[in-house]
Protein backbone atom coordinates (compact mmCIF):
# COMPACT_ATOMS: atom_id res chain seq x y z
CA UNK A 1 0.00 0.00 0.00
CA UNK A 2 1.34 3.43 -1.19
CA UNK A 3 2.17 5.85 1.51
CA UNK A 4 0.26 9.16 1.49
CA UNK A 5 2.41 11.93 0.29
CA UNK A 6 3.08 14.67 3.57
CA UNK A 7 3.23 18.39 3.13
CA UNK A 8 7.31 18.20 2.84
CA UNK A 9 6.87 15.61 0.11
CA UNK A 10 4.53 18.13 -2.18
CA UNK A 11 6.66 21.21 -1.50
CA UNK A 12 10.15 19.37 -2.57
CA UNK A 13 8.10 18.28 -5.63
CA UNK A 14 7.00 21.77 -6.18
CA UNK A 15 10.43 23.65 -5.87
CA UNK A 16 11.95 20.76 -8.11
CA UNK A 17 9.29 21.65 -10.64
CA UNK A 18 9.17 25.19 -10.41
CA UNK A 19 13.30 24.96 -10.35
CA UNK A 20 13.26 22.42 -13.71
CA UNK A 21 10.56 25.12 -15.45
CA UNK A 22 12.91 28.46 -14.46
CA UNK A 23 15.87 26.36 -16.19
CA UNK A 24 13.62 26.07 -19.41
CA UNK A 25 12.32 29.35 -18.99
CA UNK A 26 15.44 30.90 -19.25
CA UNK A 27 16.07 28.77 -22.17
CA UNK A 28 13.20 30.24 -24.17
CA UNK A 29 14.03 33.96 -23.39
CA UNK A 30 17.43 33.70 -24.82
CA UNK A 31 16.20 32.06 -27.48
CA UNK A 32 13.26 34.72 -28.06
CA UNK A 33 15.28 37.66 -28.10
CA UNK A 34 18.24 36.06 -30.03
CA UNK A 35 15.27 35.78 -32.76
CA UNK A 36 13.61 39.06 -32.07
CA UNK A 37 16.70 40.93 -32.74
CA UNK A 38 17.93 38.95 -35.77
CA UNK A 39 14.92 38.62 -37.67
CA UNK A 40 13.87 41.68 -38.39
CA UNK A 41 17.51 42.34 -40.24
CA UNK A 42 17.63 38.76 -42.59
CA UNK A 43 13.91 39.53 -43.24
CA UNK A 44 14.98 42.93 -44.58
CA UNK A 45 18.25 41.92 -46.46
CA UNK A 46 16.93 37.75 -46.99
CA UNK A 47 18.01 34.70 -46.07
CA UNK A 48 20.11 34.12 -49.07
CA UNK A 49 22.63 36.90 -48.74
CA UNK A 50 23.86 36.30 -44.91
CA UNK A 51 23.70 32.63 -45.87
CA UNK A 52 25.67 32.90 -49.40
CA UNK A 53 27.10 36.28 -49.33
CA UNK A 54 30.60 36.02 -49.14
CA UNK A 55 31.44 39.94 -47.93
CA UNK A 56 31.09 41.19 -44.60
CA UNK A 57 31.69 44.95 -44.42
CA UNK A 58 28.69 46.15 -42.01
CA UNK A 59 29.50 49.54 -42.84
CA UNK A 60 28.65 49.51 -46.19
CA UNK A 61 25.39 47.37 -45.33
CA UNK A 62 26.64 43.69 -46.86
CA UNK A 63 26.74 40.61 -44.12
CA UNK A 64 27.40 37.54 -46.04
CA UNK A 65 28.14 34.93 -43.48
CA UNK A 66 28.94 32.03 -45.42
CA UNK A 67 33.09 32.70 -44.65
CA UNK A 68 32.21 32.28 -41.12
CA UNK A 69 29.71 29.55 -41.44
CA UNK A 70 32.56 27.60 -43.13
CA UNK A 71 34.77 28.61 -40.97
CA UNK A 72 33.11 27.71 -38.42
CA UNK A 73 32.23 23.85 -39.58
CA UNK A 74 35.61 23.53 -40.77
CA UNK A 75 37.55 24.13 -37.40
CA UNK A 76 34.44 21.99 -35.66
CA UNK A 77 35.66 19.37 -37.94
CA UNK A 78 39.25 19.59 -37.57
CA UNK A 79 37.80 19.41 -33.51
CA UNK A 80 36.30 16.34 -34.13
CA UNK A 81 38.51 14.40 -36.69
CA UNK A 82 41.35 14.61 -33.73
CA UNK A 83 39.54 14.91 -30.20
CA UNK A 84 37.41 11.39 -31.11
CA UNK A 85 39.66 8.96 -32.08
CA UNK A 86 42.28 10.53 -28.79
CA UNK A 87 39.23 10.54 -26.62
CA UNK A 88 38.05 7.23 -27.43
CA UNK A 89 41.22 5.52 -27.53
CA UNK A 90 41.72 6.89 -23.81
CA UNK A 91 38.55 5.90 -22.76
CA UNK A 92 38.59 2.36 -24.08
CA UNK A 93 42.46 2.32 -22.14
CA UNK A 94 41.54 3.64 -18.92
CA UNK A 95 38.59 1.30 -18.48
CA UNK A 96 39.54 -1.70 -20.52
CA UNK A 97 42.88 -2.56 -20.43
CA UNK A 98 44.74 -0.39 -17.63
CA UNK A 99 44.97 -0.89 -13.61
CA UNK A 100 43.08 0.55 -11.76
CA UNK A 101 45.33 2.45 -9.88
CA UNK A 102 46.68 4.31 -12.97
CA UNK A 103 42.89 4.46 -14.01
CA UNK A 104 42.35 6.48 -10.74
CA UNK A 105 45.14 8.71 -11.36
CA UNK A 106 44.44 9.43 -14.61
CA UNK A 107 40.45 10.10 -14.75
CA UNK A 108 40.67 12.98 -12.52
CA UNK A 109 43.73 14.51 -13.85
CA UNK A 110 41.87 14.31 -17.41
CA UNK A 111 38.80 16.09 -15.82
CA UNK A 112 41.28 18.70 -14.68
CA UNK A 113 41.84 20.05 -17.94
CA UNK A 114 38.27 21.04 -18.47
CA UNK A 115 38.24 23.58 -15.74
CA UNK A 116 41.62 25.32 -17.46
CA UNK A 117 40.26 28.93 -19.31
CA UNK A 118 40.20 28.50 -22.93
CA UNK A 119 41.92 31.51 -22.94
CA UNK A 120 45.22 30.03 -21.11
CA UNK A 121 44.67 26.81 -23.73
CA UNK A 122 44.68 30.00 -26.58
CA UNK A 123 47.59 31.35 -25.02
CA UNK A 124 49.64 28.21 -25.03
CA UNK A 125 48.27 27.77 -28.78
CA UNK A 126 49.44 31.40 -29.58
CA UNK A 127 52.87 31.18 -28.12
CA UNK A 128 53.78 27.32 -29.19
CA UNK A 129 51.78 25.78 -31.69
CA UNK A 130 51.43 29.17 -34.41
CA UNK A 131 54.82 29.53 -34.74
CA UNK A 132 55.75 25.34 -34.89
CA UNK A 133 53.19 25.63 -37.89
CA UNK A 134 54.09 28.47 -38.85
CA UNK A 135 58.04 27.43 -39.59
CA UNK A 136 56.95 23.89 -40.46
CA UNK A 137 53.91 23.94 -42.68
CA UNK A 138 54.37 27.26 -43.92
CA UNK A 139 51.59 30.27 -43.72
CA UNK A 140 50.60 32.95 -41.57
CA UNK A 141 50.72 30.10 -38.55
CA UNK A 142 47.07 31.62 -37.08
CA UNK A 143 45.24 28.82 -39.44
CA UNK A 144 42.21 26.33 -39.72
CA UNK A 145 44.59 24.34 -38.63
CA UNK A 146 45.80 26.11 -35.23
CA UNK A 147 41.93 26.26 -34.23
CA UNK A 148 41.52 22.73 -34.85
CA UNK A 149 43.76 21.23 -32.92
CA UNK A 150 43.33 23.67 -29.78
CA UNK A 151 39.86 22.95 -29.91
CA UNK A 152 40.82 19.22 -29.99
CA UNK A 153 42.24 19.04 -26.72
CA UNK A 154 39.28 21.56 -25.13
CA UNK A 155 37.13 18.46 -26.10
CA UNK A 156 38.90 15.94 -24.75
CA UNK A 157 37.76 15.94 -21.26
CA UNK A 158 34.29 15.69 -22.02
CA UNK A 159 34.77 13.05 -24.41
CA UNK A 160 36.80 10.78 -22.21
CA UNK A 161 34.66 11.92 -19.37
CA UNK A 162 31.38 10.92 -20.71
CA UNK A 163 33.10 7.76 -22.22
CA UNK A 164 34.39 5.94 -19.40
CA UNK A 165 31.18 6.29 -17.74
CA UNK A 166 29.54 5.04 -20.87
CA UNK A 167 31.68 1.97 -21.16
CA UNK A 168 32.10 1.38 -17.23
CA UNK A 169 28.48 1.42 -17.51
CA UNK A 170 28.29 -1.82 -19.45
CA UNK A 171 27.42 -5.17 -17.56
CA UNK A 172 30.35 -7.62 -17.02
CA UNK A 173 27.95 -10.29 -18.06
CA UNK A 174 28.62 -8.42 -21.90
CA UNK A 175 32.41 -9.18 -21.74
CA UNK A 176 32.70 -12.27 -19.73
CA UNK A 177 29.99 -14.12 -22.46
CA UNK A 178 32.19 -12.89 -25.23
CA UNK A 179 35.54 -14.21 -23.68
CA UNK A 180 33.90 -16.91 -22.63
CA UNK A 181 32.54 -17.77 -26.73
CA UNK A 182 36.50 -17.59 -27.71
CA UNK A 183 36.92 -13.74 -28.13
CA UNK A 184 39.94 -11.84 -27.48
CA UNK A 185 39.92 -9.08 -25.23
CA UNK A 186 40.35 -6.06 -27.76
CA UNK A 187 37.31 -8.01 -30.15
CA UNK A 188 35.09 -8.05 -26.78
CA UNK A 189 35.45 -4.72 -26.55
CA UNK A 190 35.14 -3.78 -30.32
CA UNK A 191 32.38 -5.82 -31.09
CA UNK A 192 30.17 -6.31 -27.69
CA UNK A 193 31.58 -3.52 -25.36
CA UNK A 194 31.30 -0.09 -27.70
CA UNK A 195 28.12 -1.11 -29.14
CA UNK A 196 26.36 -1.57 -25.68
CA UNK A 197 27.91 1.46 -24.80
CA UNK A 198 27.06 3.57 -28.42
CA UNK A 199 24.62 5.64 -26.84
CA UNK A 200 26.91 7.22 -24.32
CA UNK A 201 29.10 7.52 -26.81
CA UNK A 202 27.55 9.43 -29.07
CA UNK A 203 26.70 12.12 -26.34
CA UNK A 204 29.70 12.53 -25.11
CA UNK A 205 30.79 13.23 -28.78
CA UNK A 206 28.03 15.59 -29.57
CA UNK A 207 29.02 17.44 -26.15
CA UNK A 208 32.37 17.93 -27.62
CA UNK A 209 30.88 19.36 -30.51
CA UNK A 210 28.92 21.59 -28.82
CA UNK A 211 31.79 22.80 -26.99
CA UNK A 212 34.01 22.85 -30.12
CA UNK A 213 31.24 25.26 -32.22
CA UNK A 214 30.48 27.47 -29.05
CA UNK A 215 33.81 27.98 -28.20
CA UNK A 216 35.39 31.68 -28.52
CA UNK A 217 38.26 32.79 -27.17
CA UNK A 218 40.91 30.32 -27.63
CA UNK A 219 39.83 30.51 -31.52
CA UNK A 220 40.16 34.42 -31.43
CA UNK A 221 43.43 34.13 -30.27
CA UNK A 222 44.86 31.41 -32.83
CA UNK A 223 42.13 31.25 -36.10
CA UNK A 224 43.18 34.62 -37.69
CA UNK A 225 39.95 35.90 -37.82
CA UNK A 226 40.31 36.71 -41.59
CA UNK A 227 36.33 37.28 -43.03
CA UNK A 228 37.22 35.32 -46.06
CA UNK A 229 36.39 31.56 -47.22
CA UNK A 230 39.70 29.56 -46.09
CA UNK A 231 41.37 28.26 -49.33
CA UNK A 232 43.36 25.61 -47.35
CA UNK A 233 43.98 24.35 -43.83
CA UNK A 234 46.97 26.47 -43.44
CA UNK A 235 44.42 29.67 -43.63
CA UNK A 236 43.67 32.20 -41.20
CA UNK A 237 39.48 31.96 -40.48
CA UNK A 238 36.81 33.58 -38.81
CA UNK A 239 33.94 31.60 -36.82
CA UNK A 240 30.79 32.70 -36.52
CA UNK A 241 31.14 33.14 -32.65
CA UNK A 242 34.53 35.38 -33.15
CA UNK A 243 32.80 37.55 -35.33
CA UNK A 244 30.05 38.09 -32.50
CA UNK A 245 32.98 38.75 -29.93
CA UNK A 246 34.77 40.98 -31.71
CA UNK A 247 32.34 43.52 -32.84
CA UNK A 248 29.49 43.40 -30.67
CA UNK A 249 31.16 46.26 -28.29
CA UNK A 250 30.84 49.06 -31.09
CA UNK A 251 28.32 47.60 -33.00
CA UNK A 252 25.16 49.38 -33.40
CA UNK A 253 22.08 49.49 -35.45
CA UNK A 254 21.99 47.44 -38.21
CA UNK A 255 25.59 46.31 -37.52
CA UNK A 256 24.24 45.12 -34.31
CA UNK A 257 21.17 43.37 -35.48
CA UNK A 258 23.09 41.76 -38.05
CA UNK A 259 25.30 40.40 -35.10
CA UNK A 260 22.41 38.76 -33.68
CA UNK A 261 21.30 37.34 -36.86
CA UNK A 262 24.60 35.68 -36.28
CA UNK A 263 23.73 34.02 -33.45
CA UNK A 264 20.27 32.72 -35.00
CA UNK A 265 22.33 31.24 -37.58
CA UNK A 266 24.54 29.54 -35.10
CA UNK A 267 21.64 28.64 -32.71
CA UNK A 268 20.21 26.79 -35.66
CA UNK A 269 23.44 24.75 -36.78
CA UNK A 270 23.64 23.59 -33.57
CA UNK A 271 20.26 22.52 -33.58
CA UNK A 272 21.13 20.89 -36.98
CA UNK A 273 24.03 19.04 -36.28
CA UNK A 274 22.49 18.06 -33.09
CA UNK A 275 19.48 16.70 -34.66
CA UNK A 276 21.57 14.44 -37.46
CA UNK A 277 24.23 13.02 -34.53
CA UNK A 278 21.09 12.15 -32.68
CA UNK A 279 19.70 10.35 -35.62
CA UNK A 280 22.26 8.55 -36.85
CA UNK A 281 22.88 7.30 -33.56
CA UNK A 282 19.53 5.84 -33.61
CA UNK A 283 19.70 4.49 -36.82
CA UNK A 284 22.76 2.61 -36.08
CA UNK A 285 21.11 1.25 -32.82
CA UNK A 286 18.11 0.29 -34.49
CA UNK A 287 20.90 -1.87 -36.99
Amino acid sequence: MARPKSGGDRLIRLSLLLIALSAISVLAIITIFIFEQGLPIMAKYGLKNFLLGQDWFPSEKSFGLLPMIVGSLLVTLGALVIGVPLGLASAIFMTEFSNRRLSGFLKPVIELLAGIPSVVYGFLGLMFLVPFIRKNFGGPGLSVLAASIILGIMILPTIISIAIDAIRAVPDSYREGSIALGATRWQTVRMVVLPAARSGLVAGIILGMGRAIGETMAVIMVAGNAADLPGSLLAPVRTLTSNIALEMAYASGEHRQALFATGVILFVIIMILNFLANLAAKKQFRK
